[in-house]
C-alpha cells in the first residue's frame, strides 16, 4: 500500500534469546549475552507476502514465537550491551528510510527523528486474548491466565529498565487499539502515514 519495508525489531530479540537458550547461555550473564549478540547474524526478509526470520542462516520465524522465548526475549533486552548491538543493527536497517519498524523503543532510541512516531498500545487483557488466539489459531495451547501474568510482567520489565526504558516519544501519536480490530488499526494508520507525507 505505501510501499514501505517492515523491521520487527522484537524478532531481533527473540532471536538472540533463542540462540541464548538453545546454547546453554544464563538470561543473567550479561557479558556473555552482548558477546552472542555480537556474533549472531539475523535477516528480516519478505516473503510471500509475510516477514521471515533467519538466525544465523536458519528459518526461525515459528520458533521465535513461543511463550518461553518471549519471556527469555524481554530479559535478554534489558542488557545494555546486547541492545547497543541490536540498536545499530536496527538503525541500519532503517538508514536509508521508507521503513515501518516496530519495538519499544523505536520512537524514544532508536529514531528520535523519525517523520511518524505511533504509540500502539491496548489494554493488557486485550493483548492476552489476542495472544492467546493467535496461538489458538496455530494450535498451541497456552492459558490465557498465564498469558496475561507474562504480559504485566513484560511489561514492568520493559519500564523499568535502566537502558531504552518502555516510553512514548513525546510526539508521538497514540493510538489505542483496545476496542479496533486489526483492520482499523491499519487503516489510521496508513492514514496518518499519508498525511505525513
Amino acid at each position: 500500500m505505501l510501499g514501505y519495508i517492515y523491521v520487527d525489531s522484537g524478532a531481533m530479540y527473540r532471536s538472540v534469546a533463542l540462540k541464548a537458550l538453545r546454547h546453554g547461555v544464563s538470561l543473567e550473564a550479561t557479558e556473555q549475552l552482548t558477546a552472542l549478540a555480537g556474533r549472531t547474524r539475523i535477516d528480516l526478509r519478505a516473503e510471500d507476502g509475510t516477514q521471515r526470520v533467519f538466525l544465523d542462516g536458519e528459518d526461525v520465524t515459528a520458533a521465535i514465537r513461543t511463550p518461553e522465548v518471549a519471556q527469555a526475549a524481554s530479559k535478554v533486552a534489558v542488557v545494555p550491551g546486547v541492545r547497543k548491538v541490536l540498536v545499530a543493527e536496527q538503525r541500519r536497517a532503517g538508514e536509508r528510510g521508507g521503513v515501518v519498524m516496530e519495538g519499544r523503543d523505536i520512537g524514544s532510541v532508536v529514531f528520535p527523528d523519525a517523520q511518524l512516531k505511533i504509540f500502539l498500545t491496548a489494554s493488557p487483557e486485550i493483548r492476552a486474548e489476542r495472544r492467546w488466539r493467535e496461538h489458538q489459531q496455530k494450535g498451541d495451547a497456552i492459558d490465557l491466565a498465564r498469558t496475561l501474568e507474562e504480559i504485566h510482567e513484560r511489561d514492568r520489565r520493559d519500564r523499568e529498565r535502566t537502558t531504552s526504558p518502555l516510553v512514548r516519544a513525546q510526539d508521538a501519536v497514540v493510538v489505542d487499539s483496545t476496542a479496533m480490530d486489526a483492520e482499523e488499526v491499519a487503516r489510521l494508520v496508513v492514514m496518518l502515514a499519508k498525511e505525513q507525507r
